[in-house]
């Protein structure tokens, strides 16, 4: 799943692109193999503000347009606003990425009537307020539990299981700890039988790790750590990786698979 943020402050600089750029960006990860090209108009990186709905749709309306009949994997919206979504679904994005986990009982009834997929996320607390003490006493038992109680919501409200791709959250209210917890255990995660992403891409513990003490890594400097989490991940049954580097995560994947992990 590629990334492309149609933001001017999302934390990796990279990845913003606005109009044109941003369909022409979409347009190259899928040729460099992406199966998936999320699409998100708001940024969810600690201590932002929520913009409105309408500025979003704004900022995402005409990447979506211009990507509709012309891109070759599936399109992804990375929102959970409802009248963004219902947008997207009218212009034939096929996936609804949430990071509130699908809570709205409205976006729930969009994905099932428009039998569209959907990405569950784990979160705690909120972009703006998430990392100011993340606590938890057994950050993995907790994810998954959050995780399997929407899956059984979502599956009661009329969304198969094979519709449902669950995410436990990397960086979303969560310590540099309770992210090498989770990805330390990120088999277990399989347990809850829909498809496992894992979107770890650029983020902050990753510079923090591959940096000196005291001197994290920029994002812009965080992609061979990037790249070792995702062979990880696929080796332990992810079965999707959120990535801003497509064209590297692909050969590094390949490679890993080639060498039968």
């Amino acid at each position: 799943m590629g990334i492309v943020n149609v933001t001017p402050d999302s934390f990796y600089a990279g990845s913003r692109a606005r109009g044109r750029e941003a369909v022409a960006a979409a347009l190259k990860m899928c040729d460099e193999g992406a199966d998936i090209v999320d699409v998100g108009g708001q940024s969810t990186r600690p201590e932002t503000m929520p913009i409105s709905p309408q500025e979003e749709l704004r900022r995402v309306a005409p990447v979506i347009e211009g990507l509709a009949g012309r891109i070759g994997c599936k399109l992804s919206v990375d929102t959970y606003n409802y009248g963004v979504a219902k947008y997207a679904a009218d212009s034939g994005v096929e996936i609804i990425n949430d990071i509130t986990g699908m809570r709205s009982k409205a976006m729930r009834e969009l994905v099932s009537d428009n039998r569209l997929e959907c990405v569950i996320m784990h979160m705690q607390g909120s972009p703006e307020s998430m990392q100011d003490s993340p606590h938890y006493k057994n950050v993995v038992l907790e994810v998954m539990s959050f995780l399997r109680k929407r899956t059984r919501l979502c599956e009661k409200e009329g969304i198969p299981k094979s519709r449902i791709i669950v995410d436990p959250g990397i960086g979303f209210g969560k310590t540099l700890e309770h992210n090498l917890e989770i990805l330390r255990q990120i088999e277990k995660f399989k347990s809850l039988d829909g498809r496992l992403l894992v979107g770890a891409s650029r983020k902050s513990f990753i510079g923090k790790i591959c940096g000196r003490p005291g001197r994290p890594l920029p994002a812009g400097e965080r992609l061979e750590g990037s790249l070792a989490v995702a062979c990880y991940c696929a080796a332990k049954g992810a079965d999707m990786v959120r990535v801003h580097d497509v064209r590297e995560t692909r050969m590094a994947l390949r490679m890993a698979e080639m060498l039968q992990w």
